[in-house]
């Protein structure tokens, strides 16, 4: 995963992390990479810091712990997904049926581009304690996609605009776990079609 210093900027002001300097982008930057790619257990703070180009110091100084330089890393790519999802949604023309469709054509981008080793907060949960503070940010990032549908829901009048949103949900979940273990061919592609049927079925005659 690439994060930029704007997204990051966005990120922090929207979530309250410190500001950060150029050597606390470099740093955030790597960690994510390096979490994303390698695991967050795998990765020590000394790989981090060297490949960064900075002291074990200074990474301390800009995050405080490994543990709190994990939030950051979950925070920003959690910021960076809504973001994108959100901007590719509204520039999505059609009726409010199709919004709730167009998020799968988000999910097949960022999944194309970003999520090759699948979604980042499935494997923070798997790896990270019960009690990490990184955990809430993961469930906090699914918590927000799921009132992000029902709010699309709501808008396209379905006749129960939670039950389609937990549905379109678990259709996002399962998509995303099948591509990233390549046990489904065009798996965002069906998921998709699953939920044209359910919406289909959700409106009122």
């Amino acid at each position: 995963m690439t994060v930029n210093s704007e997204s990051v900027g966005r990120s922090s002001k929207r979530r309250g992390m410190q500001h950060l300097t150029p050597a606390g982008v470099k740093i955030l930057q790597t960690a994510s990479r390096l979490f994303y790619e390698q695991g967050i257990r795998a990765v020590g703070v000394e790989a981090i810091a060297e490949e960064a180009g900075v002291t074990k110091k200074t990474l301390y100084d800009r995050f405080g712990s490994k543990e709190d330089l994990i939030v950051a890393y979950l925070r920003a790519r959690d910021g960076l997904w809504r973001s994108t999802l959100v901007k590719y949604v509204n520039g999505h023309d059609g009726p409010p049926t199709e919004k709730i469709l167009a998020t799968f054509g988000a999910l097949r981008e960022w999944m194309r581009e970003r999520n090759l080793r699948g979604c980042a907060f499935i494997n923070a949960s798997v790896e990270l304690p019960e009690g990490h503070p990184g955990r809430e940010v993961a469930r906090d990032q699914k918590a927000w996609l799921l009132a992000y549908l029902e709010g699309l829901a709501a808008e396209a009048r379905v006749e129960d605009p939670a039950g389609l949103a937990a549905q379109v949900l678990i259709l996002h979940e399962g998509a995303c776990v099948a591509d990233s273990m390549r046990s489904l061919d065009s798996a965002v592609d069906r998921a998709e079609h699953v939920a044209r049927v359910l919406i289909e079925r959700s409106l009122p005659e």
